[in-house]
């Protein structure tokens, strides 16, 4: 998938966007990836000397790659999807500047505007992050 289509899928931008490129998808599984240089915002102020990409900031690359997954299942106007829950987060492995990371998101269940998934962020091949989360979709957001 083209970066063109990334954008076209979810409202995310830079310097926000967290996925580079979709690997493969098909219905209810995604692979994305995003390649961190050590230019990002966050490295500056999140541990000096020792930069760490935030924890939260891989749980959002992997919720965004659901969202590229789940804009598939929306229809003009529905709205977007919107975290609604994270749970069962584990931190497995540090993720550091000029890492690549790749993003595994399977829909578990879709009820009615609900949509819950799991996530799992691995560092070539090694697990640095899994979680759960669900997404419900929201009516008024618009992309740019």
């Amino acid at each position: 998938m083209t970066l063109d289509r990334i954008l076209a899928a979810i409202p995310h931008r830079p310097p926000f966007l967290l996925v580079d490129e979709v690997v493969e998808q098909d219905e209810r599984r995604i692979v994305c990836r995003k390649k961190f240089t050590g230019e990002e915002f966050w490295y500056a102020g999140h541990y000096p000397g020792f930069p760490l990409t935030p924890g939260v900031i891989l749980c959002e690359a992997a919720m965004q790659a659901g969202a590229i997954l789940l804009s598939t299942f929306i229809k003009e106007g529905e709205g977007m999807p919107v975290a609604t829950l994270l749970d069962d987060v584990r931190f497995k492995r540090m993720v550091v500047p000029g890492e690549t990371i790749e993003m595994e998101v399977t829909l578990d269940e879709h009820v009615s505007r609900a949509f819950y998934l799991t996530g799992k962020v691995t560092v070539e091949g090694k697990l640095a992050i899994r979680l759960r989360f669900g997404c419900t979709m929201a009516r008024g957001i618009v992309k740019p």
